[in-house]
């Protein structure tokens, strides 16, 4: 590799929404340019028009921003390697194609579906390794086995072909993995690949290796299933005389179902109830929706967090990183080479930590969202304190109001069980004399609340356990919530008195 300057990319195909799969590829590609004071680029890989999925692209670019993933050149941001999405690029990779032709390392192939259907059930027949290479290629139908004027003829005429490329018989591609190590695979067992179609667009492999290569990407960051490409690839950076300036190689670890048992799909999301998708994604095909994270209530800092750890590693004892923090430690070194399992219990405590640190303003405003959407109105601070009460007992946002309800609403009902377990005969007559002193109470906060309380029940001669459950049942309907004292001072002395003397009416 001649050039110095990290240059990385994220290239995803708009077939579709963005699996957290290929959100991590793209964070382990930023945290490793910024680490190094080079480029992120973000490329759009539309070659395959049949499976191209309208909004995939827009859905793509969102996600990636929500995470806090900025891309420095790409879509959106166009810089001196413009366009960034390969159907707009499709002219550059015919002369490519050709250049492999004339060097005699690629070669036209005009089998129609039928005839290559043929050949691998021949193959199959035989037990023979059912593929189009160096085997089998001399009895098709290609510029390798027709006379040079039939191939001409043919492509004047126009009929429908593809370049393949020729794969040596039996050569030993050495390549160097900066995850795995040396590989090493003989190309006997690979097949001839197409790399361009009649229709004037490139395959995968061929637009990923010239884009690469004119864009000057230095590392190749992505998923462990495209290391059965990586020998082709090294292959046509040879063949294409780019050996100098070819990027260094990283693929990364599968992300695994939480069993460990095969790549995590959508399916295990729907099957376990966790979101496989960073973002909802309504399908225009189908009209089927898919849950988001966002959507869902985790934070995206949060988010992040959890998908830096599903593959690397620190090598400290600290797991809540901020994105500079990240990019300060992340190294590929530190990445594994196994799969790393998806643990949703995992996602949710990542979570609940970035709950508790976040500014408890912060978290009331996003609540308040919630609370408006009810129909419910409170001054900011109120809803301040609410969250300081209860936010250690939730890991989203949505979740406070099943926490803090009774804050805005008297209780509609009483918990039976509770009723049942912890409301006793003399429980009435225990919270009518706490009325009587409660009505006389000047310091109506924590403090003073503490003492009338404990006065309370060592002038009447009550147990904390029977004054405080059926005390609580009656400001809340049922035995949760935060410290009595703390609910009473922000309910009020008026509202706190209403809803004991509604218990002890209501509760039979």
């Amino acid at each position: 590799m001649t050039q110095t300057r990290v240059r990385v990319r994220f290239a995803p195909s708009p077939t579709g929404p963005l699996h957290i799969g290929g959100v991590r590829t793209a964070l382990y590609n930023y945290l490793f340019a910024k680490k190094h004071g080079g480029d992120f680029l973000l490329r759009i890989e539309d070659t395959d028009q049949n499976r191209y999925v309208p909004g995939a692209e827009e859905y793509i670019m969102e996600s990636l921003k929500w995470c806090g993933i900025e891309w420095d050149e790409g879509v959106g941001k166009e810089g001196p390697h413009a366009p960034y999405r390969q159907s707009e690029r499709k002219l550059l990779y015919r002369q490519y194609a050709l250049q492999l032709i004339e060097n005699g390392q690629a070669y036209y192939a005009f089998d129609t579906p039928e005839e290559l259907e043929d050949m691998r059930k021949k193959l199959e027949a035989e037990k023979g390794n059912a593929q189009y290479d160096a085997h089998t290629r001399g009895n098709m139908r290609n510029s390798l086995t027709l006379p040079e004027e039939e191939t001409k003829q043919l492509l004047d005429s126009g009929a429908h072909y593809v370049v393949r490329y020729k794969m040596p018989e039996n050569e030993e591609v050495v390549m160097q993995d900066l995850i795995r190590g040396t590989v090493k695979v003989n190309s006997g067992l690979l097949d001839d690949k197409v790399l361009f179609k009649s229709d004037g667009m490139p395959t995968y492999h061929l637009a990923n290796v010239v884009d690469d290569y004119l864009m000057e990407i230095s590392h190749v960051i992505r998923g462990e299933e495209w290391l059965p490409s990586l020998p082709l690839h090294v292959m046509l950076y040879r063949s294409l005389g780019w050996t100098d300036s070819m990027p260094e190689f990283a693929h990364l670890p599968l992300l695994l179902k939480p069993d460990g048992n095969g790549k995590l799909s959508k399916r295990d999301g729907d099957r376990l109830g966790f979101p496989v998708f960073p973002l909802l994604w309504n399908d225009p095909k189908s009209g089927e929706i898919s849950s988001g994270y966002r959507e869902s209530g985790y934070f995206a800092d949060a988010f992040v967090n959890m998908l830096a750890f599903l593959g690397w590693n620190p090598g400290t004892e600290q797991e809540l990183f901020s994105m500079d923090e990240l990019i300060k430690a992340f190294s590929l070194e530190r990445v594994g080479k196994s799969g790393s399992k998806f643990d949703p219990a995992k996602a949710t405590w990542f979570n609940h930590q970035y709950l508790l640190r976040k500014d408890n303003r912060e978290v009331a405003q996003l609540f308040d969202i919630l609370l408006k959407e009810k129909g419910i109105h409170q001054p900011i601070e109120r809803v301040e304190k609410i969250v300081s009460l209860v936010k250690d007992r939730v890991n989203f946002v949505h979740e406070i109001w099943e926490q803090a309800f009774f804050f805005f609403t008297p209780p509609q009902s009483y918990d039976e069980k509770t009723v049942k377990k912890k409301w006793k005969e003399d429980s009435p007559v225990i919270l009518e004399n706490l009325v009587k002193e409660l009505h006389s109470l000047e310091d109506f906060n924590v403090d003073g609340l503490e003492k009338a309380l404990h006065d309370y029940m060592e002038n009447h001669q009550v147990g904390a356990g029977k004054l405080m459950t059926s005390l609580r049942l009656a400001l809340v309907g049922a035995g949760m919530g935060p410290d009595l004292k703390e609910i009473m001072a922000f309910l009020g002395k008026e509202e706190v008195i209403a809803r004991i003397e509604l218990a002890v009416k209501t509760i039979e």
